[in-house]
């Protein structure tokens, strides 16, 4: 029997392909936190078989497929559905970070109305990240697959609609709900909101990890971007831009450094770029300003624009929405 696996980030298959545990094993690498989420329609396009469509590079669902990964079952030109039809067994091994529930969520709404897919298809929730464990050691995993249901399908779409509501209300109610078929939603979830600025410093909970870094006295900008470890909702890439937004602002709450070179050449360490904390930074550590009286805010938390006029918060103490 043919066995297809998807992971839900690129480091994990890479670790699965290399395991050996499937015949193919891709990856889906969308990043859906802190940044405007793309379209249906574009992300539809990126699934479907490759043609001038897909003029730039990561149009295509299988641009950074290893080479050979698909032996015996197409080349990278593949639409994903028709890969699907492929295969006699798929499963969807899921990492339990934030962004991995949401790569989920949307591939089970992607997948909801292809019957002759769900019927095949199972879930392996990871404990841990797959990408931490040598391949051979994974290959001798054990973990259980479950077997997609309705009730799997129901419960992504009405999760992944939600994100992309025009406010972050839905994806709150969503909390009220049973949600324990997707056992690491709720948890991603939760961690996602607390990225909404915060009802007192208007910062979300990873920049606020940002500054804390800087604040206990790292001034080398790829250490600071380690604190986005404590939570895990960001990628490096999401904690650079973070930190480089941070430091863009007319009242920055941190300087990024020599200004005479660019943001490239800061981060890989071809200028003196020391980070420092301003007035302001401090004064949002101890929770004594509010970012966005100083500062326009203009960004996407899912499909929530905010603006200062448009301005969703998150109190932590309470864990509740503030709206606007």
């Amino acid at each position: 029997m043919s066995h297809l696996i998807l992971a839900t980030n690129d480091r994990a298959e890479d670790t699965l392909r290399r395991s050996g545990v499937a015949n193919v094993a891709l990856g889906f690498y969308p990043r859906f936190v802190w940044r405007k989420l793309p379209s249906d329609e574009q992300l539809l396009m990126g699934l479907e078989r490759r043609s001038e469509k897909h003029c730039n590079p990561g149009d295509h669902w299988l641009d950074d497929a290893c080479p050979g990964s698909l032996d015996g079952f197409g080349t990278r030109d593949i639409g994903f559905f028709e890969l699907c039809a492929k295969f006699d067994s798929i499963e969807i091994w899921v990492d339990p970070r934030p962004n991995d529930q949401l790569v989920l969520v949307w591939l089970l709404d992607l997948l909801r109305p292809h019957k002759q897919i769900t019927t095949k298809l199972s879930l392996v929730h990871a404990d841990d990240i797959v990408a931490n464990y040598a391949p051979e050691h994974v290959a001798k995993w054990k973990l259980p697959a479950f077997k997609v249901a309705e009730n799997h399908l129901v419960t992504a779409s009405r999760a992944w609609r939600a994100y992309r509501a025009e406010t972050p209300e839905s994806c709150f109610d969503l909390l009220m709900t049973d949600l324990t078929i997707l056992p690491r939603l709720r948890s991603a979830l939760i961690a996602v909101l607390e990225e909404l600025p915060d009802s007192v410093t208007g910062l979300g909970a990873s920049e606020m990890d940002l500054l804390d870094f800087v604040n206990e006295g790292h001034t080398d900008p790829r250490r600071v971007c380690e604190a986005r470890w404590l939570r895990d909702v960001f990628d490096e890439d999401d904690a650079l831009d973070a930190l480089l937004e941070l430091g863009a602002y007319s009242a920055p709450p941190v300087l990024l450094g020599d200004p005479a070179f660019d943001n490239e050449d800061r981060y890989f360490g071809r200028s003196e770029w020391k980070l420092t904390l301003t007035e302001l930074g401090r004064s949002l550590l101890a929770r004594e300003d509010d970012m966005w009286r100083h500062n326009p805010i203009k960004r996407w938390w899912g499909g929530t624009e905010l603006t200062n006029e448009r301005l969703w918060r998150w109190d932590r103490e309470t864990r509740s929405l503030v709206k606007p």
